[in-house]
């Protein structure tokens, strides 16, 4: 199974930016999946994730009410629409999905079993 992250960018403070994460070798369409980012100098954090079905979502206090996720699993692939965006934004962004299916998600990596390879989002002021 293999995950790739795309749609990273630079964009001024107070841009949208949408990335996509498409899966690639096995479907994935039963598993939940998330988005975490990771700044220079930081360590990783969750920022959002989406129940198998789409049903369940959720979402990091920093990025709720700017941020949006979504899936199509027909295209397997899942979405961050990132509006609004800050400075403090800038990360490189990773997708990843759950290590069994039909299980719930949440902010804890350590659920995540596949991991993409991260896209770069530079937000300046």
């Amino acid at each position: 199974v293999q995950l790739q992250a795309f749609g990273g960018g630079l964009v001024q403070a107070g841009g949208s930016l949408r990335l996509s994460c498409a899966t690639s070798g096995r479907t994935l369409n039963s598993y939940g999946m998330g988005w975490f980012r990771q700044a220079p100098g930081k360590e990783r954090e969750f920022v959002s994730a989406i129940g198998w079905n789409g049903v369940s979502t959720y979402y990091a206090d920093s990025v709720k009410g700017r941020f949006v996720i979504s899936r199509d699993n027909a295209k397997n692939t899942m979405y961050l629409q990132m509006n609004s965006l800050k400075p403090e934004d800038t990360a490189v962004y990773y997708c990843a999905a759950h290590r069994s299916p039909y299980q719930g998600v949440g902010p804890t990596a350590e659920v995540y079993g596949y991991w993409g390879q991260g896209t770069q989002v530079t937000v300046s002021s």
